[in-house]
């Protein structure tokens, strides 16, 4: 695997674990997230790196294996130039149902 690939496969990887430890040692309560304003823009941030590296692998190969990359990508740019149209319950879907399914894909293709 390309060595450029791989380091954003990591920061992947990274921002996700950082995502996951906001919620360590707590339940995930999308009541809490919507009134925790640092941590709804830390995820938000992670989010954009999530997909800036996402942007990276596909600039670089767009044959790479990567599911739903050109979600990824929307929404990274989505969050950056239409921060005002940012929903709780969007950024909430994606951290419940999405990050953990893209972390198991991401660990697998690092193996």
């Amino acid at each position: 695997m390309d060595n450029e690939i791989k380091t954003w496969l990591f920061d992947i990887i990274q921002a996700i674990n950082e995502i996951e430890s906001f919620y360590e040692n707590r339940p995930k309560k999308f009541e809490e997230y919507v009134n925790d304003i640092k941590t709804k823009r830390a995820i938000e941030r992670d989010l954009e790196i999530i997909g800036e590296a996402a942007n990276r692998i596909y600039k670089k190969d767009k044959n790479f294996k990567l599911s739903n990359v050109e979600k990824i990508i929307a929404t990274r740019n989505r969050i950056i130039h239409g921060y005002d149209k940012i929903s709780d319950d969007l950024i909430w879907s994606i951290v419940i149902n999405h990050i953990p399914k893209l972390k198991e894909e991401v660990k697998m293709l690092l193996k």
